[in-house]
């Protein structure tokens, strides 16, 4: 989708034997934080919502819709940061996800359509200075004017997704001896990753949105629901510790 996509240039784990990558807004966290900003200060749910369908039906670029969604929201940067370092939660079991993956020496790397200094704020205000300090971010930026205004800086401002997310992947996939990949998601800002990933989780909750699930399911991409990170844990140490191998785990299907 789109024109030719900048090549990542990140630095990669070259050491691991497992790398985790996930999506931030609505994965890490209870409420995507730009639908919150979007659902509450700007053109509201309704329309958001039928931005992400013509996302997913191809009649949109997540690029321009995402951007039309956040010019909506009048607010400056700052309230905007307040605001949702007040009301984004973590998912229940990330913290102990993390913990262990800390433990075994599995890099985190969050990989978001947001924007870091936004991510930032809320990490550190709901995970700690430290944690969140060590948790590897890529994303996309912000442009803050002087009268607190401010936009999106996309990462890949070329490409159809703002921010192609199989950039941060594929550097390992070129490696003589690459890692296992696991990619966890929920929306449609995490379809560019779908098909880079050895595992790929997609959240699916029976009152919220699951878009990611909705598109593996209609592409027919092998995929494994879960509902929290107390869900995906096990599913991920079943793998490292061999007690189970990624055929088995995706013949499940469900965390």
């Amino acid at each position: 989708m789109g024109d030719e996509i900048p090549k990542s240039t990140l630095p990669i784990h070259k050491d691991k034997k497992y790398v985790i990558f996930s999506d931030w807004d609505g994965t890490i966290t209870t409420y995507d934080s730009n639908d919150y900003l979007t659902d509450n200060l700007g053109f509201g749910k309704e329309k958001r919502r039928e931005g992400n369908l013509k996302i997913l039906s191809g009649r949109a670029t997540f690029r321009d819709a995402f951007r039309e969604m956040l010019e909506s929201v009048p607010n400056t940067f700052e309230e905007c940061r307040e605001l949702l370092k007040k009301n984004i939660k973590l998912d229940e079991g990330f913290k102990d996800f993390y913990a262990w993956t800390k433990a075994n020496n599995i890099p985190v790397i969050i990989v978001s359509s947001g924007m870091a200094p936004l991510i930032r704020a809320v990490l550190s205000n709901l995970l700690g200075e430290e944690d969140a300090r060590d948790i590897e971010i890529i994303s996309n930026n912000v442009k803050v004017h002087d009268d607190g205004k401010w936009e999106i800086q996309f990462r890949h401002p070329t490409s159809n997704f703002g921010h192609d997310k199989s950039q941060a992947i594929l550097p390992y996939r070129n490696l003589s001896n690459p890692p296992t990949l696991f990619f966890f998601g929920d929306g449609v800002s995490d379809i560019s990753a779908t098909q880079h990933a050895d595992l790929l989780f997609a959240k699916k909750l029976p009152d919220k949105e699951s878009d990611l699930a909705t598109y593996c399911e209609k592409e027919g991409l092998p995929h494994i629901t879960f509902q929290n990170f107390s869900e995906a844990l096990p599913v991920v140490q079943s793998l490292v510790l061999g007690k189970a191998t990624k055929e088995d785990i995706l013949r499940n299907g469900k965390a």
